[in-house]
């Protein structure tokens, strides 16, 4: 197959750029095309997106989609759907949307992708409903277990955000009496101030590891457990405060966790990854603080944008359009990062899961075929809630040198704010949207702002379960076609991994003093840490 920068359409779209986009005027546009808004705008489930303030043309949705055409994005979308190996360096399906669907089908019933599951696909469903079963009642009764006061979930990357960004978005349903911790971080801080104020025999550890070996996520649980045992808890099961009653074990390795101490094991298959398992067993503390009705709500929504990417045509496809407009961005107009900027304090932490479901998705150089790219992959995420960010960086998104498009993320319901300050937080995101757009011809230079500066906005129709489910599996539909274009496999991470490997190297070198053929920066800052 064609590398995209190969295709007829990657040409056409180079010189619709140079010869016509280029010199757009936002402003202009609206005034000369006054059915500009409803071309750029679309519902999706749960949510309302506005594109119509970023640098298109009305040709250019259409050059995109022959891109999207000629670098197969339809056909990958299909084949991950039928839950083919698409994750190609590990030979392994991608099956994370397979979590959130019906033991019917779903919406997806009857689809060509559906048509095509094998055996193995039907029998992981069953096997998916099983563990969202098993996961659910688990949930309900520690909901219910007063004695049990705070949840500790430890985990990191993937296995850790997920489920803190649901939390907390969710905090107005946290009805359970459970105050829910996250740790992640190795640095023995964290987890020494998450613990500090707590009580033993009123603590449940969630250990979160697909393998049970992620060193950071295990060096955090032994620090629990050894916590635990000084505190009076006991390692024999017919203790009242053991091991086994107070922790449970995320991990598809069952047999590790038993190793460790623990028996109460939630499962899921090696397709489910890191930054795609909030839907999974790793969802427990999701489940724990809004309980198993607003998690099924939650897989609901996510379901409902799944049968949308699979579904919709492509001129009013979501996922679809907003992947390629990345693309766009990125290739052809040289912006080399995206800025997300939620009007929400429950969605505070957007940012930080965005970074890592797209950064580390697409952050990739060859092609899942080993091909070596020449064009740029995936921006540089960054962000902060609003109206926090107008008074940081918004000022170099207005006045700087550099151009970065802007996504905000607002909600039109209040929910359980203060409505008059919801209305005001709201009519700010609209505001920094339009002087992104309109800028300012003010007399003094230091007052000016050039304008013409790229936004979308997203409007959520609650801060729900569902639609936050619909928002957080948008943008995992949206990475995926990105990857497809760029012909790179978004659901491995050897970048990752060989920062492991190196760890551990230096770990067997400090062990042995054998430091041959360690570069002196290395070794110089492995002295100065007193080795």
């Amino acid at each position: 197959m064609l590398l995209c920068h190969e295709t007829t359409a990657w040409a056409r779209l180079q010189a619709h750029w140079r010869q016509e986009v280029r010199a757009i005027d936002l402003c202009a546009q609206f005034e000369r095309d006054g059915d500009r808004l409803t071309a750029l705008s679309q519902r999706a489930p749960h949510l309302w997106a506005d594109l119509s303030k970023n640098w298109l043309l009305p040709d250019t949705p259409a050059l995109l989609l022959q891109l999207a055409r000629e670098c197969g994005v339809m056909a990958w979308r299909d084949a991950m759907f039928a839950g083919e190996a698409v994750n190609t360096t590990e030979q392994r399906a991608a099956m994370h949307w397979l979590l959130r669907t019906p033991l019917d089908g779903g919406r997806l019933a009857g689809s060509a992708p559906q048509r095509r599951w094998d055996a193995s696909v039907r029998e992981a469903l069953r096997e998916v409903d099983e563990t969202l079963q098993a996961m659910l009642r688990l949930a309900e009764q520690v909901r219910s277990d007063g004695s049990i006061t705070d949840v500790v979930h430890i985990g990191i990357g993937g296995s850790y955000l997920g489920p803190e960004v649901v939390v907390q978005a969710l905090q107005g349903l946290a009805h359970g009496g459970k105050r829910i911790h996250f740790v992640a971080n190795v640095d023995g801080a964290e987890i020494g101030s998450v613990l500090r104020p707590l009580r033993m025999q009123a603590t449940l550890f969630l250990v979160a590891s697909k393998s049970f070996t992620t060193a950071e996520t295990m060096m955090n649980a032994h620090a629990a457990r050894d916590w635990f045992l000084a505190q009076g808890g006991s390692e024999e099961a017919a203790h009242p405060h053991s091991i086994a009653r107070h922790f449970v074990a995320l991990t598809a390795q069952p047999e590790a966790a038993a190793r460790f101490g623990i028996t109460r094991t939630l499962g899921f298959r090696d397709w489910v990854g890191g930054r795609y398992s909030l839907w999974s067993a790793i969802g427990l503390p999701i489940a724990i603080a809004v309980g198993a009705q607003a998690f099924r709500a939650l897989l609901a929504g996510a379901h409902e944008m799944d049968a949308h990417f699979l579904a919709a045509a492509p001129e009013a496809n979501l996922p679809l359009r907003l992947g390629l407009m990345d693309v766009w961005y990125r290739d052809f107009c040289g912006l080399a990062s995206r800025c997300i900027a939620p009007y929400s304090h429950g969605l505070r932490r957007l940012p930080a899961y965005l970074q890592q479901l797209e950064m580390e998705s697409n952050g990739k150089g060859v092609t899942r075929e080993g091909r070596p790219l020449h064009v740029p992959t995936a921006p540089v995420i960054w962000g902060e809630p609003g109206t926090n960010g107008q008074h940081a960086f918004f000022q170099m998104l207005h006045q700087g040198q550099d151009v970065v498009p802007v996504e905000f993320i607002a909600v039109r319901e209040p929910g359980g704010s203060l409505p008059g300050h919801h209305h005001d937080l709201v009519v700010n995101a609209v505001a920094q949207a339009r002087a992104l757009m309109a800028g300012s011809s003010a007399s003094e230079p230091h007052r000016r702002s050039p304008g013409n500066r790229p936004s979308t906005f997203v409007l959520l129709d609650r801060l729900d379960p569902a639609a936050l489910g619909a928002l957080i599996a948008l943008y995992e539909h949206r990475v995926f076609v990105s990857g497809a274009v760029w012909g790179i496999n978004s659901f491995d991470q050897w970048g990752v991994e060989l920062g492991k490997c190196l760890a551990r190297d230096l770990f067997e070198r400090e062990r042995s003093g054998n430091w041959d053929g360690v570069d002196p920066s290395t070794r110089a800052l492995m002295v100065q840490l007193g080795v």
